[in-house]
Order: structure tokens, then sequence, then C-alpha cells
């Protein structure tokens, strides 16, 4: 199958591994993918991420927000021209986009061309947009983008059935809504090491390590495990281990060091995607101690696939892959103390964490949450839609 690949994304974060990780899983089953995006497929550091966005949030700082918000609907018509001069010497069967607010290039080309549209969403942008990055300027605009968006593609992919139904209130029929969640490339972590050879890598050895993976921000809440690891509830050798960096990292470090345990917090800063499974393998004690509502967190799958005994709020879009006492210890989210208590109840018993772990091994096999399972689906859906 010929899949015409579009994108808006510049970013090298999360949403570069998705994008990465779907057009390898799609190319290693054969089929040929042609990239549209704003930036060159090919970089000379594919594994590196938080690569500078700079030039972005200037723009967005300098131009009044509603001008910046035409201009992205503005793009929508350069990304339309280049997606049918892909097209005419392509002949894609099929394209495949990543949602973006104001994008309506891959709607506009479908229709012109005669083909199948599959949309990636990963998030509610309009309410997304609303509730951060200082709002939007034009919301009826956005809203009208959105809907088009969505209602204008011939299969919808939310990433979580909390997320699809934005999508079916949005108008989209029931029949056009199928759920995908993020997944994991094996071959990514099955190099990883064994936890107490990982540990030893990084001076950790004989710690019982608290983990967590990206960009740490205000409302990850984890100010509240450093607050509990100065408690007595928290064994002596705890050692919290944060494999990347965030805004709030100055403010733990200084919570870490009034606390007296400096010695105990590590962050690594942004490293290279390559080298995240060794740190993750390093974990006792996964922590996603808070979510977006319609987020599939790429941590989680990382978490799964390397089997980590994961702690994590009982909210229901991670709950369509979490089991309390399968994979996961999940807490109340809303109730005090309930984050601290199932992080004692798991530091206190090492049977419960290998049970965990080995459910959450098996949860990667048993939800098929692969990108090589991903592209199989998306290539169905591809084939369907296309008869």
């Amino acid at each position: 199958m010929k899949i015409l690949y579009h994108h808006r994304t510049a970013s090298k974060d999360g949403q570069a591994v998705h994008i990465e990780e779907m057009i390898e899983a799609l190319r290693s089953q054969g089929h040929e993918v042609r990239v549209v995006a704003p930036m060159p497929e090919h970089s000379d550091s594919p594994g590196q991420m938080g690569s500078d966005m700079g030039w972005v949030h200037q723009l967005k700082a300098k131009l009044p927000k509603a001008v910046y918000e035409l201009m992205e609907l503005a793009y929508s018509l350069v990304a339309y021209r280049k997606l049918m001069a892909a097209a005419q010497e392509f002949q894609p069967d099929v394209i495949y986009e990543r949602y973006n607010l104001f994008l309506l290039s891959g709607r506009m080309a479908s229709r012109r061309l005669g083909v199948p549209l599959l949309l990636e969403v990963n998030a509610p942008l309009v309410e997304e947009r609303s509730r951060h990055s200082g709002g939007l300027a034009l919301p009826w605009l956005a809203a009208w983008a959105e809907g088009a968006a969505w209602r204008g593609a011939d299969r919808v992919l939310p990433v979580t059935h909390v997320l699809a139904k934005h999508v079916l209130a949005c108008g989209v029929p029931r029949e056009r809504v199928v759920v995908i969640p993020n997944g994991i490339n094996r071959a990514h972590f099955a190099q990883a090491p064994q936890p107490d050879q990982a540990k030893a890598q990084l001076g950790l050895s004989g710690r019982l390590v608290l983990g967590f993976t990206g960009f740490v921000r205000d409302w990850h809440g984890v100010d509240r495990i450093v607050a509990w690891m100065a408690t007595p509830a928290a064994p002596s050798n705890i050692h919290l281990l944060i494999v990347g960096d965030g805004p709030v990292r100055a403010e733990l470090e200084q919570q870490a060091r009034h606390l007296g345990l400096a010695e105990r917090v590590t962050f690594t800063g942004v490293i290279d995607r390559d080298r995240v499974p060794a740190h993750v393998a390093a974990f006792d004690v996964a922590l996603q101690p808070a979510v977006t509502a319609y987020a599939s967190p790429l941590k989680l799958m990382e978490y799964l696939a390397l089997g980590k005994a994961i702690v994590a709020p009982a909210v229901p879009n991670l709950q369509e892959v979490l089991t309390d006492g399968l994979n996961a210890v999940l807490f109340q989210d809303q109730a005090p103390g309930q984050l601290e208590a199932a992080l004692t109840r798991l530091c206190e018993d090492t049977g419960l964490r290998q049970r965990l772990a080995q459910g959450a091994h098996d949860t990667i096999d048993r939800l098929n949450l692969t990108w090589l399972g991903n592209a199989d689906r998306v290539v169905a859906l591809a084939k369907e839609a296309a008869r």
C-alpha cells in the first residue's frame, strides 16, 4: 500500500516518537510511505529529544494571537500544495494525517484526489488550547476547523476511548471512529539490561528506585512523592530517578535539598531516546502520578514493555490499559494520602511488585500495544475505507 503521511509537527518530543515509530512500522511491513511535513524527514540526530522549537514560541509571542491563529489556518494551503505535489508523483492509496488545530490540508487533498483520509487524533485541541497556552483568540474558528477536520475524515483514530467521546460529540458517525492507543517498539527495548545491572550502571546498586520518564510539570504532583520520601513510611534506601527534565526541575531539586534528600533525587536531563530503556530498566516502581484526562501516555507503554510495577491514578483513560492489582496499584487521585499510601504499599511488598511487573509485561501482548500492531490496524482500516 502507498501511504501519504502528513503532519505539522516540528518538535522532537513524544509527538515525534509516535510519528517516527508509525512510519517505521508501516515500512517494515512492506508499505511505501511518503512523508509531507514542515521539516525534512531525515535528521542528523534521529534519537535526539527536546530539539529547539524556540522560533515557534518567539513567533507566537510577537504576533497578536488572532494573527497567529489565522496563519495556522493559512498554512493549510501551503501544506495542501505540498501534499498535491507529492501525490502527483507518488499516487497514494490513502492519506494518513496527524491532526493539528487549524490543519485542513489532508481533508482538502483527500477530496481532490478521491482517496481515503485516516486522521490520527491525540487531543481535543480546541479544549486544550482554550485552557492552556493563553487561550484562543478565535475560538469559533478553531471549533469550526476542528469539526471540519474530524467530520471530513473517512476514519478518525483517537488514542483513547475517552478521547473518542469528544470526537463522537462533534458529530462524527460512530462507525468511522476507531480507537488506536499508543504502542511500543519491541526492538527498542530488547537490549535493555536487567534491573540490577541497570542500577549498577547508574550508580544506584542497593537502592529501591522510583522512576519517572519525560517532562515533569507541576500538575504531575512529583513534589508529593519527594515529600513522602522524607517520611518514616519511605524505605531508607529509596531513590527517585527522573529520566528527563521539566519546568519544575529547579523547584523539585530545591525541595529535595530542603528535606535533606539531595543525594536521593536524580534528574538525567534530556537524553537520547535510545538511552531511555537502560534507565527505565533500573526502576522498581514506575510513576504515572497524574495524567491528562484523554491521553495515551507513551511513558506508560515503556513501563509496561519493561515489566515495571506501576503507580497511577484510577482514571478512565488509564483504566483502558491498567487494572488495579493486575499490572498497577491505582489510587483515587482526589483523595488525600492515596498516592502516598500506594507508594508505601508497593515499597513494602516485594512480592506485589513482582506480580505487578509480570502483569505489566504481559499487558503488551494481551492488548497488542505495539507500533506493528497499530500499523496492521491502520492498513486494514485504509483498505476498508477504500472499498
